[in-house]
């Protein structure tokens, strides 16, 4: 820890490796340096140098017992201060970038001359101690405070209050996103265009401020979200939606009433644990759902599966306690009367020490599940080509073995996601050559499945303050918001409180030569 006794001429700053050093000049020539993350400066200060808001691998300051009458919004800059004490000085107000501190745990106030605390502090959902005892503040706030489980009290109040604080301030909306072409359809052949939009909607009982503590209360609750989200899924105008995590009650209360305004039909099934509840409980649980537009598609028949109960042959799998879910409606007529048009829409489980279970749940969505619907609606009785379209929420970062199992046809049975289980025996069932096949250890399935989002057009798909931004990944597909990266550091809060990232995309049909218009759909005209 170093002190304001060590005076800063006597110092000289270095930069090696990304990591801000100081050593003392004296010890420069025989090349000691001094690491080190907790600075303490004392000594009745009275401001303080900008020089110290280079030193952002700080993760401890100590300010306290000086005569600090403000402090600078560069300490924001310290962005992995995990404790901050600016106790006994002269403050007399914070400034508002202090909430962008998102990685404090503790940030001592006592003793200084705070009247008002900005409603910016709500935003540090992280923090555990917070002290302000010795100001003069409202008694409305020493109430909050002075209560068991104050400190998180006073944030919730301060996190809710604060958008109608920046309501009073101009505020700039984010940029639109923008479209990006991937191809042009082909004008040589007959093709029937059409648009995809994939969303995953956070089910109320997901939407927690013990998991969300950084979004305010109102932002979470339902009546607030539905509005947001019905209106960003219109103005895709997809003509088919796939979507996940919705409340069965929600898909029949709201989500199907208010799509079928708009000309669309849907399926819906929830996860197989609804079977097991009562009617009350039942409405509660969530599923995958897939609505299509009705001017576009005439004849639609669905399948669902349950992975709850699964068992792989020979081998009783670790998804059988998983019971996330999977629907796959299959459209005849599409495009033309003999056309079958496969979309699976899928949900697979979310905790990354479970890989394997999800490898295994998507091998039974790609292969299993969507080869048996083919063969349920094939028209002739016998199975036929039919492209297929996988909208899922796979759960998977991009060097996953379900990324790679989809993209590249195929997993090898040794991959690291299987965690050294004896899967091999078990899962030939679901190889697309068939259990006698000799495919050199690895299972594969028969789809040549291609990313919308191919090549990191999509920098990330989703953010959380944990979860930092991974990839993602035919005409065109919508970017991410225009935004650099540097601002997604910051943690998504209000007045635009992040969602999930929608996919959309445009795809294109290949058929054969046609009428210029079929159910519908704009057939290109040929050149």
């Amino acid at each position: 820890m170093l002190s304001q006794e060590c005076p800063r001429k006597n110092m000289t700053r270095q930069t090696l490796g990304g990591c801000t050093q100081l050593c003392r000049a004296r010890r420069q020539p025989t090349g000691k340096k001094s690491y080190w993350a907790e600075l303490e400066i004392s000594g009745r200060v009275r401001s303080l140098s900008t020089a110290l808001w280079s030193l952002t691998h700080l993760t401890a300051l100590h300010l306290s017992d000086n005569s600090l009458s403000r402090i600078p919004p560069d300490i924001a800059k310290l962005h992995n201060l995990v404790y901050l004490d600016l106790s006994s000085n002269k403050i007399r107000s914070l400034p508002p970038e202090l909430g962008n501190m998102v990685s404090l745990r503790e940030l001592l106030l006592n003793n200084n001359q705070l009247r008002v605390l900005p409603f910016e502090l709500g935003k540090l959902f992280q923090l555990q101690t917070l002290g302000l005892k010795g100001n003069p503040l409202a008694q409305e706030i020493m109430s909050l405070y002075q209560e068991p489980d104050g400190t998180r009290r006073l944030l919730s109040y301060l996190l809710d209050n604060l958008a109608g604080a920046i309501k009073r301030q101009p505020t700039e909306q984010p940029p639109a996103r923008s479209w990006i072409a991937l191809q042009e359809p082909d004008r040589t052949r007959a093709s029937a265009l059409f648009s995809v939009m994939c969303y995953n909607v956070l089910c109320d009982k997901y939407a927690t401020r013990q998991l969300y503590g950084y979004c305010p209360s109102w932002a979470l609750n339902w009546e607030y979200r539905k509005k947001s989200i019905m209106q960003e899924i219109l103005g895709c105008n997809a003509d088919i939606i796939s979507l996940q995590e919705v409340e069965t009650e929600q898909y029949y209360n709201f989500f199907l009433p208010e799509l079928k305004e708009q000309g669309y039909e849907g399926f819906f099934s929830p996860k197989s644990r609804a079977r097991t509840m009562s009617e009350s409980d039942r409405k509660h649980v969530d599923g995958c759902a897939v609505f299509y537009k009705t001017e576009k598609s005439t004849r639609w028949s669905s399948t669902s599966w349950p992975w709850r109960t699964r068992r792989a042959r020979g081998h009783v799998d670790r998804s059988c306690t998983k019971d996330n879910i999977g629907v796959a409606p299959v459209s005849l007529s599409t495009a033309m009367e003999k056309q079958l048009l496969l979309v699976a829409n899928a949900h697979m489980h979310w905790d990354p020490e479970y890989s394997d279970v999800k490898l295994v749940q998507t091998m039974i969505t790609s292969v299993d599940k969507a080869t048996r619907s083919l063969k349920l609606s094939s028209v002739s009785g016998r199975p036929t080509p039919s492209p297929l379209v996988l909208c899922a929420d796979l759960n998977s970062l991009p060097d996953s073995g379900v990324v790679e199992y989809l993209s590249t046809g195929g997993v090898d049975c040794t991959h690291k996601d299987f965690k050294e289980l004896r899967y091999s025996d078990s899962l030939t069932n679901f190889n697309c050559n068939g259990k006698n096949s000799t495919s050199s250890g690895r299972i594969t399935h028969g789809f040549k499945l291609k990313s919308a989002y191919e090549n990191g057009l999509m920098p990330y798909t989703n953010y959380t303050f944990d979860f930092k931004p991974e990839r993602a990944g035919h005409p065109g597909a919508p970017g991410p918001p225009l935004a650099p990266r540097e601002q997604y550091q910051r943690v998504p809060a209000p007045p635009h409180s992040l969602r999930p990232l929608l996919l959309f995309a445009h795809l294109e049909l290949l058929l054969p030569s046609l009428p210029p218009q079929v159910n519908g759909l704009h057939l290109p005209t040929r050149r």
